[in-house]
């Protein structure tokens, strides 16, 4: 994250935009990096790079603010809420959002937010620094997962793993040998991990189907997956797309019955 915060302004409405952006003016250290009226020009964006944090409206034409903060990388940038409803937060929250700001913003409270931002970034960096060595490369053939814990080096067997989910910026990984937190991400994992099994299926989940016990509809148009041992993983609605194909079903196949 460079010194100064790169912020996309995502909003549908051109009058809300602006006063972000006049907000964002009187801010040290703070630069708008452009602007979005819906969810797909704010991941477009996202992709491209060079953005730290996004305001993210919720109400916007196609896809929510919730679906397109659902659809970030793990890596991407922090993502702040501006909304005038306030039911959604605890939803925000769970998929990973520094703060949830209510319209009008004031400046104050915008502020604060990316101070939240700031504060929590440099806490990153020194986690990184202090504790993450360079993860070397590891053979997918070799079967076997290195997880480094307080007793030692684990050697887990990649069949073992269920599941890998992202919570509070540190990824947990799920085995039938217990669960074991790593400081990988779950980019890293996707590359150690045999991909005919493992599949990202949400930014704060990878998971491997063959521990798959049961596909649980969701409103959101993803799934709950529910693993051999009873986690609860979700799936996205996009994964649930691709997921589709793979197992062969059409849309509807799983309320059947």
């Amino acid at each position: 994250m460079s010194s100064s915060l790169r912020v996309l302004i995502a909003d549908d409405e051109l009058l809300a935009r602006k006063r972000l952006s006049r907000l964002l003016t009187a801010i040290p250290d703070t630069e708008v990096c452009g602007e979005a009226a819906d969810a797909d020009a704010v991941l477009a964006a996202v992709r491209a790079g060079g953005v730290d944090v996004v305001l993210l409206d919720i109400h916007m034409p196609g896809l929510s603010g919730l679906d397109a903060l659902a659809l970030m990388p793990e890596d991407g940038p922090r993502v702040i809420l501006c909304t005038a409803h306030a039911e959604h937060a605890v939803q925000a929250f769970e998929h990973g959002a520094v703060d949830y700001v209510l319209k009008p913003v004031e400046p104050a409270r915008l502020q604060k937010a990316l101070e939240r931002v700031r504060s929590r970034g440099t806490a990153m960096q020194q986690v990184n620094s202090a504790t993450k060595a360079p993860a070397a490369a590891v053979p997918r053939s070799l079967g076997r997962l290195p997880i480094p814990t307080r007793q030692g080096i684990v050697l887990v067997d990649t069949e073992s793993i269920s599941h890998a989910a992202l919570e509070d910026e540190l990824v947990t990984v799920f085995t039938t040998q217990g669960d074991f937190l790593t400081d990988f991400t779950l980019n890293e994992l996707v590359e150690k991990l045999p991909s005919e099994h493992f599949h990202r299926v949400h930014r704060r989940a990878l998971l491997n189907l063959t521990h798959v016990a049961r596909l649980e509809p969701l409103d959101t148009g993803g799934y709950l997956a529910r693993t051999l041992r009873g986690h609860g993983v979700e799936v996205s609605r996009q994964s649930a797309r691709e997921l589709r194909r793979m197992l062969g079903l059409r849309r509807g196949t799983e309320d059947e019955g």
